[in-house]
């Protein structure tokens, strides 16, 4: 795939970006690994000042970088605004709790005793330059939500983005230099695909960071694993959102059409099979679909709209492929399910029930605005549906009964259950799946620490 910047919604390229080649690939590793040496002693109050710099920096450019990120890859702009928003909420969180994060942890006096030490310490070190190999549906996000804490932990970055949003990839480097920090430290490659395995072998790299398709997920971690580096994984997911006959319904399907169609329906977290109790089964479905053929689909520049394309012709390719194998399988479409025409790569929100095991889009992950339908007799049965699929990222759950929540959280094969709500991510709490959705976890304390050498410090007397 060539690097370039290629506008989906009317196909038109409109800028095509060299790919680095071996030597200033190789003058970027060295620059990592010398800037790692003296950035690595850096002090937390030196680290924040930066972040939040480059924070202050963030949002004083965020109708602009939100213009880019529409361009690349279609989001609807009022969404790519709030997308900047995040990034620059997120590196002001890690600035301000990085250092009470990654303190010293001291163990129980009676434990130190025990061991014979008269102190014993845990402390978190850096590791290195971490690579990060990330995709274009979050193309602020899903970087800073690594660079963040990796900045702040005293590692250095290299990032290697999705060959679709080079302009937003080239963003990030200028938005880290621009804020102070020296050049090593957070560094954009413009490589294709190809060229990742080389850099994780490596010995200047220390350890990765993907975001992306189960296929990438597994070259990067079998490479990391020969190669014995630290790898966290997250490889997207088909979220269950189940449907109880205490919910709000009003609200359960009003907040299940949001869930669906973020970000044009390609998110990992978006909820893609709904699985509704039989008892209100109908009365959901009749509000659900209702809303979701009400969506306004189109110019994703255009602050009406709530659907813009999908970020490349092959996405909707494979999007349309498993509707129409849905179709020939038995699946009835409640609304959508037929491509517009007319430029651009757009597929209009739509709603398919009926469906069964046999069809791919049980088993696969639909990225586009695409939901299925399914009936529950009853919670047993709920949770069976829910936890039949490989993928295990989040979940979401609506119901008023207590009992209820116990047996979700229990029971469902995730690694987020949100009662009541739609899965988000926020700084402050672990993100990461289960399953095929991978491994590892991004964001607050747990992510932090991903990529630090625990050290256990301990002192005779």
């Amino acid at each position: 795939m060539p690097i370039a910047t290629v506008n989906p919604a009317n196909g038109e390229r409109l800028e095509t970006f060299e790919a680095m080649d071996e030597n200033e690939l190789e003058r970027r590793l060295e620059l990592a690994e010398a800037t790692f040496r003296t950035y690595r002693t850096s002090t937390f109050a030196e680290r924040a000042r930066l972040l939040h710099r480059a924070a202050d920096l963030l949002d004083a450019d965020r109708d602009d970088i939100a213009r880019t990120m529409t361009t690349e890859m279609g989001k609807p702009l009022k969404q790519a605004r709030a997308e900047a928003a995040k990034c620059a909420k997120a590196m002001h969180w890690y600035a301000d709790h990085a250092a009470e994060l990654l303190a010293d942890e001291e163990p129980a006096e009676t434990d130190v005793k025990d061991s014979g030490a008269s102190r014993v310490r845990v402390r978190y070190r850096p590791i290195g330059p971490v690579l990060a190999v990330m995709p274009w549906n979050f193309p602020l996000w899903q970087v800073v939500r690594f660079a963040a804490p990796a900045l702040m932990a005293g590692n250095v970055g290299l990032l290697k983005h999705a060959s679709n949003v080079p302009r937003t990839a080239l963003y990030l480097e200028d938005l880290f230099h621009r804020a102070g920090f020296t050049e090593g430290c957070f560094q954009t490659l413009l490589i294709g695909s190809g060229a990742v395995d080389d850099i994780l072998r490596d010995e200047r790299v220390k350890a990765a960071t993907l975001t992306g398709s189960e296929p990438a997920g597994r070259a990067v971690a079998a490479t990391a694993g020969e190669m014995i580096k630290k790898t966290v994984l997250e490889l997207g997911g088909s979220d269950p959102y189940v449907v109880m006959p205490s919910a709000d319904i009003d609200r359960a399907a009003g907040i299940a059409v949001t869930a669906r169609v973020q970000n044009n329906g390609q998110s990992c977290i978006a909820a893609k099979r709904f699985i509704v109790h039989t008892d209100v089964y109908d009365t959901f479905a009749e509000k659900f679909v209702a809303a979701m053929a009400a969506l306004r689909t189109g110019d994703p520049m255009d602050e009406e709209t709530d659907v813009g394309p999908l970020a490349s012709e092959q996405g909707r390719e494979d999007l349309e492929e498993l509707v129409e194998d849905a179709k020939r399988s038995g699946a009835e479409v409640l609304c959508g399910g037929q491509r517009p025409d007319g430029p651009g790569w757009y597929y209009p929100p739509t709603v398919l029930a009926g469906i069964h095991r046999e069809m791919r889009i049980h088993r696969e992950e639909a990225f586009g605005p695409v939901a299925t339908l399914y009936r529950a007799g009853d919670l047993d049965e709920a949770i069976l549906i829910a936890n039949d699929s490989p993928f295990g990222l989040s979940s979401n759950v609506w119901t008023r009964d207590d009992a209820e929540v116990d047996r979700f959280v229990r029971d469902l094969e995730a690694g987020g259950v949100f009662v009541n709500g739609m899965t988000a991510s926020h700084p402050a709490f672990p993100f990461g799946g289960v399953k095929r959705s991978g491994y590892g976890r991004e964001l607050s304390g747990h992510g932090i620490r991903e990529f630090c050498n625990i050290t256990t410090v301990w002192q005779g007397a």
